[in-house]
């Protein structure tokens, strides 16, 4: 495919997220998708393989976490290689704790297909807002 099919096929996946549209994510994404996100100490973290693991992280992220982009994301690419730059904030559910990130996702399309997303994500903020308070108690 060519680099501009590339980049809207991502700019899809980005829109259908933004609207949390399951069955249009998982149409952009090929059956063996693999999603990283690296990091410790916050739910989202981890590996994420094949069309159960991407609806696993989308539940888990709709659960623990409102997201919102500050600004449109920026979009450049190489072959089969698409990098969005963007900047998300929002809160962890759980602790109601706000955060902001600065992120890049290094993606992978192939045959109009999302096959790698690797998230390169502040994951200090994330863990930080993922934190509970220790002298909350319940």
């Amino acid at each position: 495919m060519s680099i501009e099919k590339n980049i809207q096929t991502v700019r899809d996946f980005f829109a259908a997220m933004g609207r949390g549209d399951k069955e249009r994510l998982l149409a952009l994404s090929a059956e063996d998708i693999e999603w990283i996100i690296p990091g410790e100490n916050w739910p989202l973290a981890g590996t994420h393989r094949g069309h159960p693991g991407l609806e696993d992280l989308l539940q888990k992220a709709s659960e623990a976490m409102e997201t919102s982009f500050t600004k449109p994301p920026e979009f450049v690419a190489q072959g089969d290689r698409v990098m969005v730059i963007g900047v998300a904030t929002g809160k962890v559910k759980a602790t109601n704790k706000p955060w902001e990130d600065n992120w890049v996702f290094a993606i992978t399309v192939r045959n109009g297909k999302l096959t790698h997303i690797r998230e390169y994500v502040d994951t200090q903020a994330l863990a930080r807002a993922s934190e509970l308070d220790a002298r909350v108690k319940y």
